[in-house]
C-alpha cells in the first residue's frame, strides 16, 4: 500500500477534525503572505507622520498570532487523539499477522511519522507553498525583473526534485530495514553485530545529512544572486522606504521556505517507505509490497 493511500485513508477517516484545523492553517498564511505589504503601507505611515496608518501594522501582527494560537491549541487535541486510534489497531493487526515484538515495536514508532506528517510537515509544506508562489507572484508585480529571477530558480529546482527524491528514496528504504532490526539486535547482544548495525545506521543518517548540506549550499548560492540581482535594481532605480521593505521581506520570505525544501523532501521520502511497511486498512498490502522492495534490493 502506497503512502499516498495510507495519507489519504487518514484523511478520509478523520475528515472533520482535519478541516477544521487546515482552515486555520490556511487562513494563518493568507494573513503570513499579507503582511509585507501592511508593513510597506506602515513603514510609509511612519515616514509621513500618519499615526493611524503606521498602527495597522500592530492590528495585523496581532490577528496572525491570535489566529497561530488557536491553531497550535486545535492541532495538539486533533493529532493526539488520531494517533491514539491509529496506534491501537496497527498494533492488533500486526500481532493478528504474528509479527515479531521487534518488527511491531518498530512499526508502531515508524507510524507516528503519518501523524507528524499531518501535525508538523504538512502545515509546513502549506506554509512553504504560500511564501513561495505569493513571494514570486508578489515580486512579479511590485519589483518584476527579481520576480522573473525568482522564478528561473524556483523552475530550475523543481526541473532537479525528481532525481534528488530517488536517491533520498533508496537511501530512506534501506535506513528503516535496519531500523526494524534494533530490538533483534539488542536481545542477541553479540557485540560485534551491534557495532555493524549502528555502524551502518550512522553511514545511512550521514549520507542523508551531507544531501541536505549540500542542498542548503546550493540553495544559498541561489539567494545570492537572487538578493544581488534585487538590491542592484532597488539601488539603481531608487525606492521608497515600504518598497524596499516589502521587496525584502517577500525575498527573505522565498528564502526561508526555499531553505526548508531539502528536510521536507526528506519527510516525503521518509512517509513513502513507511507507506509499505504499515498496514492503516489492509492487513496483507504493506507486508507483501516490502518483501517485493527487499527482494528487488538483494
Amino acid at each position: 500500500m502506497s503512502a499516498v493511500n495510507h495519507l489519504k485513508h487518514i484523511a478520509t477517516t478523520h475528515k472533520t477534525r482535519l478541516i477544521g484545523t487546515f482552515s486555520l492553517v490556511a487562513l494563518e498564511n493568507i494573513l503570513m503572505v499579507t503582511y509585507p505589504l501592511f508593513g510597506s503601507f506602515a513603514i510609509d505611515g511612519v515616514v509621513n507622520g500618519n499615526l493611524l496608518q503606521a498602527l495597522s501594522y500592530a492590528a495585523l501582527v496581532l490577528v496572525i498570532w491570535t489566529v497561530g494560537s488557536a491553531r497550535r491549541a486545535v492541532d495538539t487535541r486533533t493529532f493526539t487523539r488520531i494517533y491514539a486510534e491509529m496506534v491501537t489497531d496497527i498494533i492488533s493487526r500486526e500481532h493478528r499477522q504474528k509479527q515479531h515484538t521487534s518488527t511491531i515495536t518498530a512499526r508502531v514508532a515508524l507510524s507516528r511519522e503519518f501523524v507528524d506528517f499531518f501535525e508538523q510537515h504538512l502545515p509546513m509544506i502549506i506554509t512553504s507553498l504560500f511564501n513561495i508562489i505569493g513571494a514570486v507572484v508578489m515580486l512579479l508585480f511590485i519589483e518584476t525583473y527579481s520576480g522573473i529571477t525568482a522564478l528561473i530558480i524556483l523552475l530550475i529546482f523543481s526541473w532537479a526534485l525528481p532525481s534528488y527524491t530517488k536517491i533520498n528514496d533508496r537511501l530512506y528504504f534501506r535506513l528503516n530495514n535496519r531500523l526494524e532490526k534494533d530490538v533483534i539486535i539488542i536481545e542477541q547482544n553479540q557485540p560485534y553485530h551491534t557495532a555493524k548495525h549502528y555502524s551502518l545506521l550512522s553511514k545511512f543518517r550521514i549520507k542523508i545529512s551531507n544531501r541536505e548540506a549540500s542542498s542548503y549550499l546550493i540553495i544559498g548560492v541561489a539567494m545570492a544572486i537572487l538578493f544581488g540581482v534585487t538590491l542592484t535594481l532597488l539601488t539603481t532605480k531608487g525606492a521608497t522606504a515600504g518598497h524596499i521593505y516589502a521587496v525584502i521581506s517577500y525575498l527573505w520570505g522565498f528564502a526561508m521556505s526555499l531553505d526548508d525544501a531539502p528536510s521536507l523532501v526528506e519527510q516525503l521520502s521518509q512517509i513513502k517507505d513507511i507507506g509499505k511497511r504499515i498496514s492503516l486498512d489492509d492487513p496483507n498490502a504493506a507486508d507483501d509490497e516490502m518483501d517485493n522492495n527487499i527482494k528487488a534490493a538483494t
